[in-house]
């Protein structure tokens, strides 16, 4: 609590990159000095965006908000991969026998939309055996990760130019962008790891006015900056989930 009252409501996050998740939450306990609390949906450390934070009676909307679709842009490099599928681990080149051409690249990202089956990365949160696999993976030549059902609702190509890679996506719950990537990579017959990600996007709370641990410090106060408990729940439309539209145009 901050001034002896409790806050019930959602914060729209800006998290930068370079911290989990987790260590966001805490700094914004830290500001607000509201200890109940928690975040619908991680973000990996190297990824920055909407991270939507509950508050008091708001924890009991996170599930909702879990729910509703999630926007991602993101970069790739098609010539290398990594352990993790991402550039927090070293790059390790891949010899490519065919660049492939946009057009390639667009029918190959257009084959993913829809209900696809997803293994998530080795080095991810899911858990194996009551143990998330990233703690097992440096024990662990195989893990037994099963494929998971995924909605990919839409995967446009913001621009190509050989090996890198820009595109949007908007997608459903559980979703793992450096999987889809690195399935992408094995459908153009190339490598796939992602360089860099950004969550625009979850459900309602967009990333242009989302708060970031700075303006949130330097706030008079949480009228400033949280969405109350009520107007959030009138968002929140279970049974009518609002899909993101796509941007038009080609690369």
């Amino acid at each position: 609590m901050r001034g002896g009252r409790t806050l019930d409501g959602i914060i729209n996050l800006n998290k930068p990159t370079g911290i989990t998740s987790a260590k966001a939450l805490y700094k914004v306990r830290s500001i607000t000095r509201q200890r109940k609390s928690g975040h619908a949906g991680t973000l990996d450390p190297g990824a920055s965006g909407v991270l939507v934070l509950c508050t008091g009676k708001a924890t009991k909307l996170v599930e909702s908000i879990m729910n509703q679709p999630k926007v991602y842009r993101a970069t790739a490099r098609l010539d290398v991969t990594s352990e993790s599928f991402d550039s927090d681990r070293p790059l390790l080149p891949v010899e490519v026998a065919c660049v492939p051409s946009a057009l390639d690249v667009r029918s190959a990202c257009e084959s993913f939309v829809g209900e696809i089956q997803q293994v998530p990365p080795r080095i991810s949160a899911v858990k194996v055996g009551g143990v998330p696999a990233y703690k097992r993976a440096h024990r662990e030549q195989e893990m037994d990760l099963k494929p998971r059902a995924a909605r990919i609702y839409w995967l446009h190509v913001n621009a190509y130019d050989w090996p890198v890679l820009d595109f949007e996506m908007a997608c459903g719950r559980g979703t793992y962008v450096r999987s889809l990537i690195r399935d992408l990579g094995k459908a153009l017959r190339t490598g796939g790891c992602l360089t860099s990600l950004l969550r625009s996007r979850v459900g309602p709370f967009i990333n242009d006015n989302a708060w970031t641990l700075e303006a949130l410090a330097d706030a008079n106060g949480p009228e400033e900056y949280l969405v109350p408990l009520d107007e959030a729940r009138s968002w929140l439309n279970p049974d009518a989930i609002e899909i993101p539209p796509e941007p038009s145009g080609r690369a």
